[in-house]
């Protein structure tokens, strides 16, 4: 859920961000680091041949109560300083100076790790000089920010780099654009296109909104090898696969009822060649005004962690006044999502809570935040967000390509834990839902006077949880949610209209009119049956194959869809011209008129200073 414009820093994410700063600077640009790799020594907690000069940051496990507190006692002593208990490892954060490390690691039944440093696997950077900003990718998750060559975030018990390969992240979303840094063999397999722009085979599946080509890249985005220099880019789990449906158009205009189909679709085919779709996003969220164990959105995302999907959502974007979180991240099992603001600067100490998170309320509030203010992605050139918010592309100076965009919100924040989640399942592919909801909410760095609501657990941190154990396997106490609420209330007074007749969409029924049954729909979803072929809900969506092997141009067989849409009219003989992008043509005008995105995708504000 992305607030565009907003803020005159921003956060570049490459492969090193697991949650992003920006700095000022009037000075030179910085170089770009080198790798650094991890000595085994500090993987394993055995002790290393040149112990480490000045303080740093420590994990210790301890077997007892007792041996944790007499080591506790002999970090104080050598002049360090305890910070939280964890939990899951039986243990605590510390800092400690580097010649106390050995005698540390001697205590009976306590074992020292230094808490190194993280990084994705890229060492470039785009640089803003002179009077303007300063954008500097760095890693601050479990990261010492002093540190300006970060190594990799790494299995310690393999060795191995954890950058999502062979982790399938369904996004959906407004569609994703063929963009550098998305159009690696096997990076982005399209889904069905269920959106209303789907008939218009030029447009089919692209991103003419421009939200999820964002997302998209913050998750897994990868520049060719062959891309060097300031201008390389990476998301945060490079080598994921991104599954792309899309529910949204021009203007980020889609009904519930496409949503839930979409998260149906994701259900019924996680597990085909090629795809293994781990990791469900959904920078998305309506006002529903329904509890979440009647919503017909809450129970789809609920089917779908049930299903071994890790379900991952925005919270909203209302800020720290609205007691509530937006639906479905309402739903207590899944992973709800608030952002993080930086401070501009590099270290987690100083970072808040974003002032647009949405609060919530005791019973119900966000689980984990991440990087969420002033984010750097991949642009959708010519999409509306793009032509509506030319400021909040980077300066020429800095991208003279103009690759890059920047936005804050819940949307970018859930796209970071996205990524993060496809690392540990690449690390630990057995991990259910439950397990990586506890590894990332144990491990979070708390907001130092942070709210209670808004931060829920803290910042996450993927370096302390890859370090971290394996949780037990227990489901989360939840009431089970049933689905059988109403589809009009789970829209939250937030309706698509065709502009042509004004005719509105309400009521319990779908996009093409049919009749909203909740007992049959939620029955058959909890079944995984909701899907026949290309058929959903009784009407034609899409195309009833899929192709072979996993490829950059793969997609859902199109359709032109059978039936006609609650307006009694064909959506296929919409018209797109006005803004020409590597032979694809689209007009936000057509769609101006639709009113849902307005608090969906997108948040209240889209405006603000200028970015340069």
């Amino acid at each position: 859920m992305p607030v565009y414009g907003s803020r005159g820093a921003a956060a570049l994410l490459t492969t090193a961000t697991l949650v992003a700063s920006a700095a000022l600077s009037s000075g030179p640009a910085f170089a770009a680091p080198a790798a650094v790799t991890v000595p085994a020594a500090a993987q394993t907690g055995t002790v290393p041949i040149v112990a480490p000069s000045g303080t740093v940051p420590i994990v210790v496990r301890a077997g007892t109560a007792a041996a944790s507190a007499a080591a506790k006692t002999a970090v104080r002593q050598a002049g360090g300083t305890v910070g939280r208990n964890l939990d899951l490892i039986t243990g605590f954060a510390a800092t400690a100076p580097g010649a106390s490390l050995a005698a540390l690691r001697a205590l009976p039944g306590v074992e020292v790790t230094i808490d190194a440093p993280v990084r994705m696997k890229s060492d470039n950077f785009i640089n803003q000089t002179g009077s303007t900003l300063l954008t500097r990718v760095i890693a601050t998750v479990g990261a010492n920010t002093t540190d300006k060559a970060n190594p990799d975030v790494t299995d310690t018990t393999t060795g191995v780099s954890l950058t999502g390969a062979g982790v399938g992240v369904a996004l959906i979303d407004s569609g994703v654009a063929p963009v550098q840094g998305l159009t690696e063999p096997g990076k982005v397999v399209f889904g069905p296109d269920l959106s209303f722009e789907s008939q218009a085979t030029n447009l089919r599946d692209l991103d003419t909104y421009g939200h999820g080509t964002h997302m998209a890249g913050i998750i897994a985005g990868q520049d060719p090898a062959s891309v060097t220099g300031t201008a390389h880019f990476n998301g945060i789990a490079p080598a994921a696969t991104i599954v792309s449906v899309k529910v949204a158009s021009a203007d980020g205009a889609s009904d519930v009822s496409q949503v839930i189909a979409g998260i149906d679709w994701v259900v019924a085919h996680r597990a085909d060649k090629g795809l293994n779709i781990r990791v469900l996003n959904l920078s998305f969220g309506t006002e529903s005004t329904q509890a979440e164990i009647l919503d017909p959105l809450s129970f789809a995302v609920e089917q779908a962690w049930n299903a071994g999907i890790v379900v991952v959502v925005a919270a909203g974007n209302d800020g720290l006044t609205a007691h509530n979180l937006t639906m479905p991240a309402a739903n207590p099992d899944i992973i709800a999502v608030g952002g993080a603001d930086t401070m501009n600067t590099d270290a987690r100490a100083d970072d808040q809570v974003a002032t647009f998170t949405n609060r919530g309320n005791a019973s119900r509030h966000v689980d984990v935040i991440a990087a969420g203010q002033s984010v750097v992605s991949l642009r959708s050139p010519g999409s509306y967000i793009d032509r509506t918010f030319p400021t909040a592309r980077l300066s020429t100076t800095v991208d003279p390509t103009q690759r890059f965009f920047r936005g804050s919100g819940t949307s970018q924040a859930a796209a970071v834990v996205s990524g993060s989640v496809a690392l540990l399942l690449q690390q630990r592919p057995g991990l259910t839902p439950d397990q990586v909801k506890r590894l990332l909410m144990s491990t979070a760095t708390p907001i130092i006077g942070g709210d209670p609501y808004a931060a829920g657990n803290g910042q996450i941190n993927v370096a302390a949880a890859a370090k971290a154990k394996t949780p037990d396997g227990n489901k989360q106490l939840n009431l089970i949610a049933t689905g059988l609420g109403s589809l009009e209330q789970s829209r939250g007074g937030s309706h698509v209209y065709d502009s042509s007749t004004g005719a509105v969409l309400t009521g319990e029924k779908d996009i093409f009119g049919k009749t909203w049954n909740a007992a049959i729909w939620s029955l058959n979803a909890r079944l995984q049956k909701s899907w026949s072929g290309g058929t959903w809900n009784g009407s034609a969506w899409t195309g009833t194959t899929w192709g072979g092997t996993v490829s950059s141009d793969q997609a859902w067989a199109g359709v032109v869809w059978t039936g006609r849409s609650w307006a009694g009219s064909s959506w296929a003989g919409r018209s797109w011209s006005d803004a020409v992008w590597t032979g694809r043509s689209w007009s936000a005008a057509t769609w101006a008129g639709r009113s849902w995105s307005g608090a969906t995708w997108a948040a209240a504000g889209w405006t603000g200073p200028s970015w340069q």
